[in-house]
């Protein structure tokens, strides 16, 4: 029983590695909305998240806008980056019901760029990075998926902070830690192939 329970161990410790990493290398650069803590950025990069059929933004996502817009108008950043799949799997664009989003709230249209071709944070950091030619952001997501998308941001080459909303006590915000385990190791993964072969990693 005792090997059993050290082999547990060990694969428990194993798997949370890099996420472990991510959230040491992050400590002091993300903070909640509110935070005082923040630097002026380049943008907000506000990663996409789930669209109901009718079109209106999840409470994830309205969150995440929510996010980006409060900065906006704390003065933080010039520029809101929506970005998301423009077709997700159910066909919806998440981008737009960003965008309807963060204009209720008061951000002008002439300061959202959409990115619909963020069709996972890998690809929102390089599309910041490539497309937009920015040079630091401040990422809004739920906190369980902040440390990861920093990272992903850092390995592009970008200076990245992260910004949170309230941390809710609800099965999908347990789910999402849980997620972020996996989701993490593959981005270590991808991190590391990118390094071996910075100029031949697929775009």
């Amino acid at each position: 029983m005792r090997a059993v329970a050290a082999a547990a161990g060990a694969a428990l410790a194993a798997l949370a590695a890099p996420q472990a990493y991510a959230r040491a290398s992050s400590l002091g650069r993300r903070h909640p909305t509110a935070s005082e803590a923040f630097v002026p950025a380049d943008a907000a990069l506000v990663l996409g998240a789930r669209v109901w059929p009718d079109g209106r933004p999840s409470r994830a996502l309205r969150q995440r806008v929510e996010t980006g817009a409060a900065l906006y108008h704390r003065g933080l950043v010039p520029l809101l980056v929506l970005t998301g799949a423009a077709s997700n799997r159910e066909g919806l664009d998440e981008t737009e019901a960003m965008e309807r989003t963060a204009l209720a709230l008061g951000v002008p249209r002439e300061a959202l760029v959409r990115d619909g071709s963020g069709h996972d944070t890998r690809a929102s950091a390089r599309n910041a990075r490539d497309a937009l030619g920015l040079a630091s952001v401040i990422v809004c997501t739920q906190e369980f998926h902040v440390p990861r998308a920093m990272w992903l941001c850092r390995s592009v080459g970008i200076d990245a902070q992260g910004a949170y909303p309230p941390v809710l006590a609800h099965r999908h915000t347990a789910l999402g830690y849980v997620r972020e385990l996996p989701a993490t190791w593959k981005a270590a993964l991808e991190i590391a192939r990118d390094s071996v072969a910075p100029d031949d990693a697929p775009r």
